[in-house]
C-alpha cells in the first residue's frame, strides 16, 4: 500500500513539474519575445551598425591623414653609370694650358682621347624615415559622402521600424491563431460532452424500455461523428502552437501556451479617406523607399562631384643618411605644399555614371509610386472587410443565442418524449456551427485590424523602444 502511495505521488510531483514547463505567453509578452528571437530585425540591427561605420567612415575624409613611413636600404653592388674619363679631362686641361702659355712646343699627341667609364655615385647603405600629413581642403565628393552616409542610417533605422511594424503584425496573427484554434477546440468539446450526456441519457431511457434502440445507436453514432472533429482540431491547435514559436524565435521543443481570448470589445472602423491619408505619410514600407530615393539622389550628387576640383594641402618631414660603413651621414627635409587636381576630360564617363544614377532615382519613383496605389487599395480592401464583418456580428451573436435556446428545447422536447434523437443532433449542430461562425468572425475582424494598422504605421511606440539605442537620432 505505501509503494502504491508512493508511485501516485511521484506521478503527482512528475505532473506538476512537466506543467511548470509550460511557458505561458501573453501578446505583450509575446510580441516583446519575437522583437529579441526575430532573425531578420537582428540583420537590420546589423545594417544599422554598418552604416554607422559608413558614417564614421566618411567623416574619416574629411580629417587630416598622418602617416609615417622608414625604411632601410643595402645594395649588394652599388649601381653605375657611364661618365667622362676624368684623368683624360685632366691631362688634356694640363696640356691646353702648358700649350696655350708657350711653356712647352705644342704637340697634339699629348691630348689623351676621351672616353667615358662607368662611375658609381651611390653609398652601399641608406634609410629614411618621414612622417607625411595631408588635409583635403575641397573635395565635392566627401562633402556629398558625409550626407549620403547619413541618409542611408536614416534609411537603415526606418527599414528597422518596418520589420518591428510587420513583425508586431505577423505575431499578433499567429496568437490569434492559437487562441482562434483552443476556443474551436473548446466549442467542440463541450459539443462532444453534450452528446456524450445525451447518449448516457439514452442509455438510461432504454433500459427501461421509454425509448428505442434506434434512438440509441442514433446518440451513440453522433458521439462518434463529433470525436474525429475534436482530434482534428487538436491537431490543428499543435500545428498552430508550432508556426507560434516559430514566429517568436522559440525552440521547436519548447511547450508554451497563449493567454487571452477572442472579443469584439472594440468594433471602431476608421473614415477610408483618413486611413489612406495617413498611411501614405506614415507606412513603412512607403517611408523605407522614400529614404531609399534619399540615397539614390544623394549618389547622384557624388557622381557629378567629380566635376569639380580637389584642393589638398600636405608636409612632410624626412630624415635620412647614407654611408658605406653604417657610419652614416645624416640630414634633414621638410616641405610642405597644396595641390589643385581637376579633371578635364575622362571620355564622357562622369555624364554616363550621372546618367544611370538619375535613372535609378527614377526607377525607385515608380517603385514609391506603384507601392502608394497599392497600399492604398490594401486600406481601402481592409476597411470594407472590417464594415462586412463588424455588420455580421450582431446577427451572428444572436444566432448563436437562438441556437442555444434550440437545442435546450430540443432536449426538453426529447425527455418529454414529443422530440427525437434527429432534432438533437441538428440543434447540437447549429449550435456548434454558430459558434463557429461567430468565433471566426471575431478572428477576422481582430486580424484584419491588426493588418490595416501596419498599414497605416499604427505601430505603438513602446515596441520601438526595445531597439532605441539603435533608433535614437543622436548620431
Amino acid at each position: 500500500m505505501k509503494r502504491k502511495i508512493f508511485i501516485i505521488s511521484l506521478l503527482l510531483l512528475s505532473s506538476n513539474f512537466l506543467l511548470s514547463q509550460t511557458k505561458q505567453y501573453s501578446l505583450e509578452d509575446a510580441i516583446r519575445t519575437a522583437l529579441e528571437n526575430n532573425y531578420e530585425t537582428k540583420s537590420r540591427l546589423l545594417e544599422i551598425t554598418k552604416a554607422q561605420a559608413a558614417v564614421s567612415e566618411a567623416y574619416g575624409y574629411a580629417l587630416p591623414s598622418v602617416d609615417f613611413k622608414t625604411g632601410f636600404n643595402h645594395f649588394l653592388e652599388t649601381p653605375k653609370i657611364p661618365f667622362p674619363n676624368f684623368q683624360s679631362m685632366l691631362t688634356n686641361a694640363t696640356y691646353s694650358i702648358l700649350f696655350d702659355e708657350n711653356v712647352l712646343p705644342r704637340d697634339n699627341s699629348k691630348y689623351m682621347p676621351m672616353t667615358t667609364t662607368l662611375q658609381s655615385f651611390t653609398q652601399a647603405n641608406s634609410y629614411e624615415a618621414a612622417v607625411q600629413f595631408s588635409q583635403i581642403l575641397f573635395n565635392s565628393a566627401v562633402l556629398e559622402g558625409i550626407g549620403a552616409s547619413g541618409t542611408y542610417l536614416q534609411t537603415s533605422k526606418v527599414a528597422l521600424k518596418a520589420n518591428i511594424a510587420s513583425t508586431v503584425n505577423a505575431v499578433r496573427k499567429s496568437f490569434y491563431t492559437v487562441i482562434l484554434a483552443k476556443q474551436l477546440l473548446e466549442i467542440t468539446n463541450a459539443s462532444f460532452e453534450n452528446a456524450k450526456k445525451n447518449l448516457a441519457s439514452v442509455k438510461a431511457l432504454e433500459k427501461q424500455g421509454l425509448v428505442s434502440e434506434f434512438d440509441a445507436l442514433q446518440a451513440e453514432v453522433q458521439v462518434e461523428n463529433i470525436h474525429p472533429i475534436v482530434l482534428q482540431i487538436e491537431n490543428t491547435l499543435k500545428m498552430a502552437k508550432e508556426s507560434f514559436k516559430l514566429t517568436l524565435g522559440l525552440p521547436q521543443n519548447e511547450d508554451i501556451d497563449v493567454l487571452g481570448e477572442l472579443t469584439f470589445s472594440d468594433g471602431q472602423v476608421p473614415d477610408v479617406s483618413e486611413a489612406v491619408n495617413q498611411a501614405m505619410g506614415s507606412n513603412y514600407d512607403i517611408l523605407t523607399l522614400e529614404n531609399k530615393q534619399k540615397v539614390d539622389n544623394a549618389f547622384v550628387e557624388i557622381t557629378r562631384s567629380e566635376y569639380w576640383p580637389t584642393l589638398v594641402a600636405f608636409g612632410s618631414y624626412s630624415l635620412n643618411g647614407t654611408s658605406n660603413n653604417l657610419k652614416f651621414q645624416n640630414y634633414r627635409s621638410a616641405m610642405i605644399g597644396i595641390s589643385l587636381n581637376i579633371n578635364l576630360f575622362s571620355g564622357m564617363r562622369t555624364k554616363n555614371k550621372v546618367e544611370q544614377s538619375l535613372i535609378d532615382v527614377e526607377k525607385t519613383e515608380m517603385q514609391i509610386n506603384q507601392l502608394r496605389h497599392a497600399i492604398a487599395l490594401q486600406v481601402k480592401n481592409q476597411i470594407n472587410e472590417l464594415e462586412r464583418i463588424k455588420s455580421n456580428v450582431e446577427a451572428q451573436e444572436r444566432n448563436v443565442r437562438l441556437a442555444e435556446k434550440s437545442y435546450e428545447l430540443s432536449t426538453i422536447r426529447y425527455r418529454e418524449g414529443t422530440g427525437n434523437q434527429l432534432e438533437i443532433q441538428n440543434a447540437d449542430l447549429a449550435l456548434r456551427q454558430a459558434r463557429t461562425n461567430l468565433l471566426n468572425s471575431y478572428y477576422d475582424f481582430t486580424t484584419a485590424r491588426s493588418e490595416l494598422e501596419t498599414l497605416i504605421g499604427n505601430v505603438d511606440g513602446k515596441y520601438f523602444e526595445v531597439y532605441s539605442k539603435y533608433l535614437d537620432n543622436k548620431d
